[in-house]
């Protein structure tokens, strides 16, 4: 299990500086979450609770009450929440049963602050993403 989510985690921006022991002590901290289908796993507008890496399945993406995309096994949602907590900009609803890794900010915090070297590099991994908006 936690193999999977490693590798999961290996394609996320925002932890693309965490190197293989990090990302296996982050895995652990993952529960896993399951959603039937039909379920809204977010809401867009609502505020953000956390992190999902999807395990099983596949969920839409909307906007409004636009499709924007569909999600399966390997992709992720709410990184961001993971920092700020506001508001989800889109709302993800299972397309089929859906079985998912979440983690909350307050299973993240704990781990990045016994962690010190992984705020650093979140903080640069931040810095570059801001950078490459405002120049964008």
């Amino acid at each position: 299990m936690a193999s999977e989510q490693v590798e999961a985690l290996k394609r996320v921006p925002l932890l693309s500086g965490l190197d293989d022991r990090q990302l296996e002590r982050l895995a652990r901290s993952f529960k896993e979450r399951t959603f039937k289908e039909g379920s809204t796993v977010t809401s867009e507008g609502s505020t953000g609770t956390g992190f999902f890496l999807i395990a099983d399945g596949n969920a839409n993406v909307t906007v409004g009450d636009e499709q924007r995309a569909t999600l399966g096994p390997g992709d992720y949602f709410g990184e961001i929440a993971l920092i700020d907590q506001d508001v989800r900009s889109a709302s993800i609803t299972a397309a089929t049963d859906l079985r998912c890794y979440g983690l909350t900010p307050w299973e993240f915090r704990p781990f990045v602050e016994e962690h010190p070297e992984v705020a650093w590099t979140l903080l640069r991994t931040l810095a570059q993403r801001l950078r490459a908006a405002q120049s964008g």
